[in-house]
């Protein structure tokens, strides 16, 4: 159904591609994209789950990592995938509004256990003596309140003031999904209101992340620099490297998407933007954060050797 004041019941996706020769390629692309990505994050979470070793804080935010990226991944992707395969991919109001909420509540989420993991890995690098204590289950879980907290707050915030804008005859939206800008073109009213709160909501859920990141990260620079092993720094340097490209693969592509006015922004270069934080980034974390890492191929190795003895 649609809102109060507003006549359209449905939208119409236009998807990645208007090109009719692109359209099976870019389905068989994407699609193998979601089964890694589906393979990659759930193989991660029942990983952590059934090895007792990995049930630490840096795992703990990992397991939700892998099941934020799952879950916003699986809110866009098989509905992209639609708009490749059918001749109109229709959406309705109802099912748009659910689409976006989920959106926003997963992608804000994720900013923030981005930088719950920046800030555990400061308290491991840099007062490793106390990191039981100020790393406890307790603290964990407050922290994970915090996450997803922020997601509900960003996601009610966005939803909210999509919800109050009046949609009339025009219900084409020009882009793969139900995102915030885009249907803040479809808007018969005035948008201002509504842009205000996109930006100062994104600003907060970006900035706040960025700057606990910053700080975690120079503290973390200053402690490997005293590490008087090089081999110890390099190991250092790559995990933190590591870390900050995917960090700012998505951060970079969430502010140059929505932290400029949709004017500046050409809707198609919005696309692509989406692309790197909907598509790539959920599945690369689960090779950068874990098939990278030592515990993991070794919880990984134990697992296939259990399973064959058996």
């Amino acid at each position: 159904m649609a809102s109060k004041n507003s006549s359209v019941t449905e939208f119409i996706l236009a998807g990645l591609t208007d090109q009719p020769g692109l359209r099976i390629p870019l389905f068989l692309l994407f699609l193998v994209f979601y089964m890694v990505t589906v393979i990659g994050n759930l193989g991660l979470i029942t990983l952590i789950g059934l090895n007792s070793h990995l049930h630490t804080p840096m795992y703990f935010f990992l397991f939700n990592l892998s099941f934020i990226d799952f879950c916003y991944s699986t809110t866009i992707t098989p509905k992209m995938l639609m708009s490749f395969i059918s001749k109109k991919n229709i959406i309705s109001h109802s099912g748009c509004m659910t689409q976006l909420f989920f959106f926003c509540f997963f992608v804000v989420s994720e900013s923030f256990i981005l930088s719950a993991m920046a800030y555990d890995r400061y308290v491991a690098i840099c007062n490793p003596l106390v990191y039981v204590v100020t790393m406890s289950p307790q603290v964990c879980f407050l922290l994970l309140l915090g996450v997803y907290g922020m997601g509900f707050a960003g996601a009610m915030a966005h939803t909210g003031s999509i919800m109050s804008l009046t949609f009339c005859a025009d219900n084409h939206v020009h882009h793969f999904m139900c995102d915030i800008l885009p249907l803040l073109e479809l808007s018969c009213n005035s948008t201002y209101v509504s842009e205000l709160v996109v930006f100062i909501v994104v600003a907060v859920d970006i900035g706040m992340p960025i700057v606990t990141i910053f700080f975690s990260y120079a503290l973390i620079l200053s402690s490997i620099l005293h590490i008087p092993s090089t081999d110890g720094r390099s190991k250092a340097f790559s995990t933190c490297s590591s870390h900050m490209m995917v960090v700012s693969l998505f951060f970079g592509s969430g502010a140059f998407m929505y932290l400029k006015p949709p004017s500046i922004l050409p809707l198609d270069q919005g696309k692509v933007s989406s692309l790197f934080y909907t598509i790539v980034v959920p599945m690369l974390n689960p090779l950068i954060y874990s098939l990278r890492n030592k515990d993991v191929k070794i919880a990984l190795r134990r697992t296939l050797d259990k399973k064959t003895f058996s």
